[in-house]
């Protein structure tokens, strides 16, 4: 009887452990993220004045939270095989529209014109990543060739709002998206970290989750097995132009002005290097939202090490391309 007994289970442990294995394997990167993560703190720590101070703090994660938001759809885009150059384009559109709002309400009435402000932008945002992805979908142009449209026409329609001024502007309801301390932690940080936690849901326990995914491993049998693959590009496009849309909102928020030549610019760059560093594959079917944050956060605790220690910012710029290439040929190495 024990032998009976004991003979079903001695099978499952060995599938077990290679279930783990490949778990591990599959984790890889973000475990390495992590760890280089938790290295660059504790260098900071040890060598960097009043690095540990609250204040440091909040400047180093104020500054990174546009780039998560707006890497967070990025990371969508890249998991269903495609990109989105866009994204810096169509922050500048939704900066430059939400001034407009509030600064001539409709009626003459101020809290409407906030409101406005807060929504028409990023719908007008999410509007133009609907179109990135009809371009994809409906005209079979490569995710390339269909965002550098607005990538290159986006600035100039921004531009054209605003006749090429600078907005500048005092709105303390509309300023709060970036300046308010609730509970003395910057509020755009509980949103950036209320859309990780948000999307990471979704990727993780939703059907379209497991549509994006499907989608980038394998478009042709994701097709063949009833996914819906012209609506889960046209959602996951939209979704990466709403979020560029908030991030938008935010920057114009804490500089107290508007610039269409400079909001958002480079952003396309920081999200898609924080999305290659955080572990989620450039050729599409893997997605890690919190990989994502921990590349993020990597690449600006990088930048921050170096202006701490007197590297010109420019610098910076070399250093993140070499990140990148290490983060992809990580993952050549993995695949």
């Amino acid at each position: 009887m024990a032998d009976s007994n004991a003979g079903p289970v001695a099978p499952q442990a060995p599938g077990r452990d290679r279930q783990r294995a490949g778990w591990w394997r599959g984790h890889t990167q973000i475990h390495a993220a992590l760890a280089a993560l938790v290295l660059l703190f504790l260098f900071n720590a040890l060598f960097t004045p009043h690095f540990l101070s609250v204040q440091t703090l909040n400047v180093n994660l104020t500054q990174v939270a546009t780039t998560v938001i707006v890497a967070v759809g990025m990371t969508l885009v890249i998991a269903t095989g495609g990109i989105d150059l866009s994204v810096g384009a169509l922050m500048a559109i939704s900066g430059a529209l939400a001034p407009m709002l509030f600064g001539h309400p409709p009626f003459g009435n101020a809290a409407l014109g906030v409101l406005l402000a807060f929504t028409v932008p990023v719908l007008v945002a999410g509007a133009f990543g609907l179109f990135n992805g009809a371009l994809i979908t409906r005209f079979g142009l490569q995710p390339f060739i269909a965002t550098l449209i607005l990538f290159i026409a986006g600035r100039g329609i921004a531009q054209v709002m605003t006749n090429g001024q600078l907005q500048t502007f005092a709105n303390a309801p509309f300023q709060y998206i970036g300046l308010g301390r609730p509970f003395g932690i910057p509020f755009q940080v509980i949103l950036m970290l209320a859309v990780v936690a948000l999307f990471a849901w979704i990727m993780a326990r939703t059907v379209f989750g497991r549509y994006v995914l499907a989608v980038g491993g394998n478009e042709a049998a994701a097709r063949l097995a009833g996914v819906p693959v012209q609506r889960v590009k046209l959602l996951v496009y939209t979704l990466s132009g709403l979020l560029s849309g908030v991030a938008g909102l935010i920057v114009i928020a804490i500089n107290s002005s508007s610039d269409a030549n400079q909001v958002g610019l480079n952003m396309e760059l920081d999200a898609i290097a924080a999305v290659a560093v955080g572990g989620t594959p450039l050729t599409g079917g893997r997605a890690t939202i919190l990989g994502t944050l921990l590349g993020a956060l990597i690449i600006q605790l990088i930048r921050f090490t170096l202006l701490a220690k007197g590297v010109p910012d420019a610098a910076a710029l070399v250093v993140k391309a070499a990140i990148i290439l290490l983060a992809v040929y990580v993952q050549r190495q993995q695949h």
